[in-house]
């Protein structure tokens, strides 16, 4: 395994988690192999690479969303504020809540918007309609979507436009005051202009959150990101059958990884010279 660089000048105080040593497993296959990256408080970090390296299982991993696949499974330590969030003694519901989702595709519920923003806070037991509306308002505001939609909170959730969706789900996300937002690939079914918004909303959201995104367009990394880790698919003979795991092969600040990465084959993948 290629060794990062580790030109960054981080110190343990701005660290908001850490992946040591770790490894992402399908029952017996091992579909990520030891991943060791730090994450930077109030950064954005993005996780590049082709498909099938590992990216999007990295990141449902951090929160503990592989929990929900049957026979999945992570070895070594996801250190978040230094608690291993695979201790047994750790719920995952409250890890899900501190470290919010976003899916690929706007996945809005049935509900009003307002509903759909009151959904977290109201499974965690705020009743009254006056801290709700609050919560509504901040959350809307937060995801840049409140002057669009004040108007209409009633109106269907799925009845906005794709990129609204995506930032209602984002509403939906920091309505229940999370320290760090996962990403995943948030931008991939929308147009260009929203996909913008989205750019800018992120910029927003860094003052408050700690974001992690996966993305394949290399474009929105360098724009978007601090720090970019690139992982890469690697591939052996097992029995005359041919085996596949994704790797981490280069972690750095973005602008040292897109101007002068420390592996040829960062340099190839940037470069659209990949496979």
């Amino acid at each position: 395994m290629a060794v990062p660089a580790q030109e960054h000048v981080h110190t343990d105080a701005d660290l908001v988690m850490e992946l040591r040593q770790c490894s992402f497993y399908y029952g017996r296959f091992r579909a990520v192999a030891d991943v060791s990256l730090p994450i930077y408080q109030n950064k954005i970090t993005a996780f590049i690479g082709p498909s099938g390296c590992g990216k999007s299982t990295v990141l449902r991993g951090i929160n503990r969303m592989l929990d929900l696949v049957p026979g999945a499974r992570v070895d070594g330590e996801i250190i978040y504020r230094g608690q291993n969030l695979y201790d047994n003694q750790v719920d995952p519901v409250e890890v899900r809540r501190r470290i919010g989702m976003v899916f690929q595709k706007p996945n809005p519920f049935p509900k009003s918007i307002y509903d759909n923003v009151a959904y977290g806070p109201r499974l965690l037991g705020v009743k009254k309609k006056g801290i709700l509306d609050e919560v509504v308002e901040r959350s809307l505001r937060g995801a840049s979507l409140w002057d669009e939609v004040s108007g209409d909170l009633n109106k269907s959730g799925l009845a906005l436009s794709g990129g609204q969706q995506q930032r209602l789900c984002i509403a939906r996300t920091i309505a229940v005051e999370p320290d760090v937002i996962l990403m995943d690939e948030p931008c991939s079914a929308l147009d260009p202009i929203a996909t913008q918004r989205i750019e800018e909303l992120m910029q927003e959201l860094r003052n408050e959150y700690t974001i992690v995104i996966v993305t394949h367009n290399m474009q929105q990394a360098q724009r978007a990101s601090d720090f970019t880790a690139f992982f890469n698919i690697r591939k052996a003979e097992d029995n005359g059958c041919e085996i596949r795991w994704g790797e981490l092969v280069e972690y750095d600040n973005t602008q040292k990884v897109f101007d002068r990465p420390a592996q040829q084959e960062t340099a190839d993948y940037i470069a659209g010279r990949f496979g």
